[in-house]
């Protein structure tokens, strides 16, 4: 409580001037600055009415208030109750879910390795799996471009993006799609939950097919979308990111076959999945979107330009520098040479029709073939192949050509099913077209002849000739030229492919002979009954025909064409089965054998096969023009290897100016010339003729009578003679 009594300080005035002045001065000062007024009221402002609102305008404004508290009170209930319901759901999947350990490793057994004959792989076949790899283990490029391409934000959001949704459904209705059809919008972690079917387990009693339960797997209904979803956010709680990214790297398809990271290095690269660079990393997160058609295997420069805007989302993303981009979209991935040699996949694809099937098309366990594939060998049928067509046939045509090679014993090195080389589950032209064979079947007609007892020498004539056919009239076949060419020897009537003398052998040495002769050297197709069956009337496969051209080759045994050497499980040491052919039973004899081999020789060196040689190398072999020329052959040999040619269209329409002694046989040149460089020239298997001296001819012997023809018999008793 304050004293009043006490007494207060002096003010400063009165210090200055004393109490009473200070006092007076303040008076006047008060006065002075309060100049009188007249005290005059206000006026009040007059009170506007209230302004009344349109009653019509006020009851919808109310409407619309009530509306919309009701949609609010009832939105905050049923997301309240949507989201317990979720969190209920996501709860349940989450006790469900597995160690992540189990969920890494996705490999499915069923894969087949395919070694050529240095043991070195050069194709598969199936779905390849290669070892379980994590985010951590993996190349950080590969990492880093999957996560640019697939799901920029995979690190922050909680399993399912709403922006990415929402941003899918608008470009789909943009481009006239149904909102979830095309884009999905999907993070990485729902393509994970997708690829493991939302946990459900493959039953093979609950499916007609593993294909119809993948299907399933995969739709992309709104039911189907909500429950992957609840399953992506169970994993986000389960797992952490890099654990989720690794069970993805495992198992996402990248296309040719292979099933993860590691399978796709290795199958396109050659390469571990650690080892990735930026570009092949781009190439392999490029694959993502469409893996089958995007495939280097099937379109090389296709995925090479998606790689380079996988490189610039990298950039943009901060994963590479301005100059790292520039770097390795300047130096785009390729293919490693087991990748592009299975890119022409003819060969791989005869292999695997020729094994078991339970371990080959439909197998459970992963194979490995060992086969008698040569990749230098089919290098060099493709390359003579491709440079036939570029320099000798005209641009724009439609047509076809196949080459077996293979060596004597039927062991197949190399094959070209068709001028689209870089293929796989195509149609093999070498193995499954069957077409008449042409002149190409004369060697078996003079083969029968010549193990009968006849020679290279035995003459023939060449004249009109005609046969009455029951059923179809008189047959008279003609020679290619239109000419007679009178009385010649089986080796010229061969060399110049005569076809009156070749049906004259054929009658004589039995038409079934012939049929048994063909047949025993590994012609399997249904042979002519009637006398076109020595002018090549039947049909038969390229790799037939090679395959006999082998037996003639070897000495007179029948071939069976093989590409498997042995099958075996992968981690076994022990093979399941061995070379499934090679060389079989004798056919004709080794002499005959070797007068063929000459005869055939003349064919190439003197003959019609004249564009088939190779310098330095004896070369024997046979032209085929079939009527009309809907197919030309050329198969021959030298003695390291057989090689067959056909040529025509595959819907049988003539070949124009092509015979099998043309085009063919200069594919054949040009694949063998290859074949053999670096190998030292050796001649062929044939016998060599001795000087005889000439046959007298029937009109001008000599009848022997009198004391010299009566001495000359006694001594043909006493010593014999022929």
């Amino acid at each position: 409580m304050s004293d009043s009594r006490r007494k207060k300080p002096p003010l400063v005035a009165e210090k200055r001037f004393g109490k009473a002045t200070a006092k007076k001065t303040a008076t006047k000062r008060t006065t002075k600055a309060a100049p009188k007024k007249t005290a005059r009221k206000r006026r009040a402002a007059p009170k506007r009415p209230a302004k009344k609102r349109n009653p019509i305008v006020a009851f919808f404004l109310g409407i619309i208030g009530w509306i919309w508290r009701v949609i609010w009170a009832f939105t905050w209930r049923i997301g309240l109750v949507v989201g317990l319901v979720v969190g209920m759901a996501v709860g349940y999947v989450y006790l469900q879910l597995p160690d992540v350990d189990e969920l890494l490793d996705g490999r499915a057994r069923g894969s087949v390795t395919l070694l050529d004959r240095e043991d070195k792989v050069f194709a598969w076949r199936g779905d390849q799996f290669g070892g379980a790899v994590t985010a951590e283990t993996v190349s950080e490029h590969l990492k880093n471009a999957v996560v640019a391409t697939e799901d920029r934000r995979f690190y922050w959001h909680f399993g399912v993006s709403p922006r990415g949704v929402a941003s899918a459904v608008r470009i789909n209705l943009k481009e006239g799609r149904g909102p979830l059809s095309g884009h999905g919008g999907s993070t990485i972690t729902q393509q994970t939950a997708k690829l493991l079917c939302l946990g459900e387990p493959y039953k093979a009693e609950d499916w007609e097919s593993e294909a119809a339960y993948v299907q399933d797997c995969r739709q992309g209904s709104l039911w189907r979308k909500v429950k992957e979803a609840v399953y992506a956010m169970a994993m986000e709680t389960k797992y952490t990111k890099n654990e989720i990214l690794s069970v993805y790297l495992n198992r996402a398809y990248m296309g040719g076959g292979a099933y993860g990271a590691e399978a796709a290095t290795q199958r396109y690269f050659g390469k571990p999945a650690a080892n990735a660079t930026p570009a092949e990393a781009a190439m392999l997160a490029g694959l993502l979107t469409k893996p089958s058609s995007l495939a280097p295997t099937a379109n090389l420069s296709r995925s090479q330009d998606r790689a380079a805007t996988v490189l610039r989302l990298m950039n943009e993303q901060g994963y590479l520098t301005d100059e790292e981009t520039a770097r390795w979209q300047a130096n785009p991935a390729t293919l490693s040479v087991a990748a592009e040699e299975n890119a022409g996949g003819y060969y791989a694809d005869w292999v695997m029709s020729t094994g078991p099937e339970f371990f080959t098309r439909n197998t459970t366990e992963d194979v490995i073939l060992k086969t008698t594939f040569d990749g230098r060998i089919q290098q060099a049928a493709e390359d003579g192949l491709a440079w036939v067509f570029e320099n000798k046939v005209r641009e724009g045509s439609k047509a076809q050509a196949a080459i077996v090679v293979m060596s004597a014993d039927g062991a197949v090195r190399a094959m070209v099913g068709g001028r689209q080389t870089k293929v796989s589950g195509a149609f093999n032209r070498a193995v499954q077209a069957k077409r008449q064979t042409g002149s190409a079947f004369k060697p078996f007609v003079y083969a029968t002849a010549l193990d009968l007892g006849g020679h290279y020498d035995d003459r023939v004539v060449d004249e009109p000739y005609c046969q009455t056919i029951p059923g179809s009239g008189e047959w008279c076949p003609k020679n290619y030229t239109g000419k007679y060419y009178g009385d010649v020897t089986l080796t010229f009537a061969l060399m110049n492919s005569l076809n009156i003398p070749a049906v004259k052998v054929s009658e004589k040495a039995g038409r079934e002979n012939v049929r048994t002769v063909a047949n025993m050297f590994g012609i399997e197709s249904d042979l002519a009954a009637g006398p076109a069956l020595a002018l090549g009337a039947s049909e038969s496969s390229l790799l037939e025909m090679a395959g006999a051209y082998a037996g003639i080759l070897n000495g007179g045994s029948s071939v069976t064409p093989y590409g498997l050497v042995e099958l075996r499980l992968m981690g076994d040491k022990e093979p399941l089965m061995g070379t499934g052919g090679g060389i079989g039973e004798r056919v004709i004899s080794d002499a005959a054998a070797r007068e063929l081999v000459w005869m055939m020789e003349k064919v190439v060196s003197e003959g019609t096969g004249g564009r088939a040689k190779i310098d330095g190398w004896q070369v024997a072999g046979k032209t085929g023009t079939t009527q009309a020329a809907r197919d030309a052959w050329f198969i021959g040999f030298t003695n390291e290897y057989v090689a067959g040619v056909w040529m025509g269209y595959d819907d049988n329409t003539p070949l124009t100016g092509v015979t099998g002694g043309g085009l063919p046989a200069e594919i054949w040149r040009e694949t063998m010339a290859r074949v053999h460089e670096g190998i030292e020239p050796r001649p062929l298997p044939a016998f060599v003729p001795k000087p005889q001296a000439p046959k007298a001819r029937a009109g001008q012997r000599r009848q022997q009578n009198g004391l010299e023809g009566v001495v000359n018999g006694i001594l043909k008793d006493i010593f014999g003679g022929r």
